[in-house]
């Protein structure tokens, strides 16, 4: 394996396992906070086991976001040290930032996982929100780290060399708003539809129906939620991507030809060598309405770019179909769950209905990998884009192929050492909470 594919590879696999933690630690915190709210408010014990469970969970992924998080920031160091010799000093605002908020949110997981019974009631429920919120702030700081790659700002680029840094202007970047809405809510999604589905697997097996129905309305209602808002954030995306970033977007749409009134294509397998895109469905001009809002405007095809400049697109075309297909589901699923609460409450016992939510569990997850391969596979050949190609950012030692086979083994063994953990955990739950009455909220039906 050659250096340049072997350090690819293993920022690929490091960001994508954290990812999945780091969205999970950000949105978890906020159902913890939800479920507490509820007991306060009802005094319900339920809430209480739910709560605590979820707490559990949250310093589970907090302790492992920290670590994915921290080989992260040396990798960037270690793998792409001329990236960030330039770098560092520009963008570099957003990590410290980043490293106060995950801070704060340490001090205040601690204050809330030992705080029972020791603070005032409602704030020790405070110390929960404050986890939420200082999660969430760092995960938007690190993706306005990443906006600042894909749309370079704050400096002056002279023969070479990085003047006059501005790195308030480089925190602001052109992408941040548009990535920072479009990654927090995939966050609330996934992970609102994988808790929901893990719940409602439990609900099926007839394991504690009370404790399990309320996780379940708690985590899909912020699920839900997300899915329905993630189209809007998306078109947003797409328009700001169309200008900033043509390129990736023709490959993102598979957009060879530069034209006025183009076709957006759904699925397709695109012919590199040709320029076509085969087995496509076609829908005249919404391409062009998709970037800019108007059937008839011209939408910059890969035509337009030096042939060593295009992304992979065959890669990035199918991972943002992907992306958009699960984006789909997720939002039927959610409108059924909504027409259940209003008008088909029988739904929410029937097993047929729990198993949509059981199957579709991990799929929010594969959508957030999907994303994260479409903006940075999108942007290649580029590290910083338009100004720093990834294949000069390399580091020039060699052997970094060990590098990246020593480190797919400690991501290995982290998974199943947090799957471990979580399987426990969910067993963990107090057999005492099973129902032993049979009010009609609480039983499920196999009917059909």
């Amino acid at each position: 394996m050659e250096d340049l594919l072997a350090a690819r590879s293993q920022m690929a696999l490091s960001l994508g396992f954290h990812i999945i933690f780091a969205c999970i630690g950000m949105v978890m915190p906020f159902f913890m906070a939800t479920s507490h709210y509820q007991y306060l408010k009802t005094k319900n014990p339920l809430y209480k086991d739910l709560t605590k469970a979820w707490s559990k969970g949250v310093a589970i992924f907090f302790v492992t976001g920290a670590v994915s998080g921290t080989m992260l920031s040396f990798e960037l160091g270690l793998l792409w040290p001329k990236f960030m010799l330039h770098a560092g000093p520009i963008f570099g605002m957003p990590f410290s930032l980043e490293g106060t908020a995950f801070f704060i949110e340490a001090i205040a997981l601690g204050f809330f996982l030992y705080g029972w019974g020791k603070f005032k009631p409602w704030f020790h429920w405070f110390t929960g929100v404050v986890v939420g919120i200082s999660g969430l702030a760092s995960g938007i700081l690190v993706v306005a780290a990443n906006g600042w790659m894909n749309s370079p700002s704050g400096f002056d680029y002279v023969n070479g060399e990085y003047l006059n840094i501005d790195p308030i202007k480089a925190l602001f970047n052109d992408a941040w708003f548009s990535q920072s809405l479009h990654m927090t809510l995939a966050a609330f999604a996934a992970t609102g539809f994988a808790v929901a589905g893990i719940h409602a697997y439990m609900i099926i097996r007839r394991k504690n129906i009370a404790f399990h129905q309320k996780a379940f309305r708690i985590a899909l209602v912020f699920g839900g939620v997300a899915a329905f808002l993630q189209p809007i954030s998306g078109d947003i995306s797409a328009k700001d991507i169309a200008v900033r970033q043509p390129a990736k977007f023709a490959a993102m749409e598979a957009h060879f030809k530069t034209e006025k009134g183009a076709s957006l294509i759904i699925g397709g397998i695109p012919d590199v060598e040709n320029k076509t895109v085969n087995y496509a469905i076609k829908i005249p001009g919404a391409l062009s309405f998709l970037a800019h809002g108007d059937f008839e405007e011209e939408v910059i095809g890969l035509d337009q770019f030096p042939e060593e400049n295009h992304p992979p697109v065959m890669v990035t075309h199918f991972a943002f179909q992907i992306m958009v297909g699960i984006g789909m589901v997720l939002m039927a699923l959610s409108l059924l769950y909504f027409l259940s609460i209003w008008k088909k409450k029988d739904w929410l016992r029937a097993t047929w209905f729990l198993w949509l939510f059981v199957v579709a569990t991990p799929l929010g997850f594969i959508a957030v990998e999907a994303g994260w391969t479409v903006t940075e596979v999108g942007r290649q050949p580029w590290i910083i884009y338009e100004v720093l190609k990834t294949k000069d950012a390399v580091s020039p030692i060699p052997g970094i192929a060990y590098s990246f086979y020593l480190f797919s083994a400690i991501y290995l063994s982290l998974s199943v050492a947090v799957i471990f953990l979580l399987i426990r955990q969910i067993k963990a739950v107090p057999e005492s909470l099973k129902v032993d009455e049979k009010p009609v909220e609480n039983q499920i039906s196999t009917n059909p």
